[in-house]
């Protein structure tokens, strides 16, 4: 509905039901919100958690309890990453993704987000006294117990830890140590369309196999390349299943 002088009664009063309607929704969600100026704004108010900017009322308004539910994810997603990395103005997230991980876990989800700058910062989601609550989440790739615990039991494929691998995709090249091997068929959806094209590892291309997934620890030289820059996994192609970009 398009909103005019003669129809602000009408716009304050849908505000108000939606408004209302929203915070009821939020509450069974975990999620509090900031004071909602309908009064002044209308269907245009400004949606805020703790003074983080979700979106305006029309806009979530017109949302079921699902949508509504990722639209706050990913503003406040994005918000714990950005004060992770202590990012400067204006830099913006790429990809928000979701990691699989065994259960249970101590948050109630664990995502990848991926910046313009490449790097790829992990924050976990809690329930804390009753309240969402997004923090970055470290991981130690010393820490056997810790990969066991969120990826399950070490795979054997056909590289083994330890070893020193160059993968090479689309002329960007980057050599790690393979620090953990996960079963083939756990998804990880990093991103929502495989990279296409062929991969290089030590000098064999792989293109249909099914294969394990490598996480992989880079030293400081490879770790600057391309997409591979970062600090936590990344699916980078169907056959050989790169998760990697974690800095030695």
């Amino acid at each position: 509905m398009t909103y005019s002088r003669r129809n602000s009664a009408e716009e304050q009063k849908e505000a108000c039901q939606k408004a209302t309607q929203l915070m009821v929704i939020c509450e069974k969600l975990h999620i509090t919100l900031d004071p909602i100026d309908w009064q002044n704004s209308g269907m245009r108010a400004c949606v805020t958690v703790n003074a983080i900017e979700i979106s305006d009322l029309f806009d979530l308004g017109q949302q079921d309890n699902d949508s509504i539910l990722r639209r706050f994810q990913i503003k406040l997603l994005e918000h714990a990453a950005l004060e992770t990395v202590h990012a400067r103005p204006g830099l913006k997230t790429l990809m928000w993704s979701p990691v699989d991980v065994v259960q249970p876990q101590t948050f109630l989800s664990l995502w990848i987000l991926t910046m313009e700058t490449d790097e790829r910062i992990a924050i976990a989601e809690y329930i804390r006294n009753g309240q969402r609550v997004y923090e970055h989440y470290e991981l130690d790739l010393d820490d056997g117990q810790q990969l066991a615990k969120l990826f399950g039991p070490v795979h054997k494929g056909e590289y083994h830890l330890g070893d020193t691998v160059t993968i090479e995709e689309h002329e960007r090249k980057c050599t790690g140590e393979i620090v953990y091997i996960i079963a083939p068929g756990k998804a990880f959806t990093s991103r929502k369309y495989p990279a296409k094209g062929y991969h290089t590892i030590l000098g064999k291309t792989y293109t249909n196999d099914v294969s394990s997934r490598y996480i992989m620890g880079y030293d400081n030289d490879s770790y600057k390349f391309g997409p591979f820059a970062g600090s936590w996994p990344d699916v980078v192609n169907d056959e050989f299943t790169f998760l990697g970009s974690f800095k030695l």
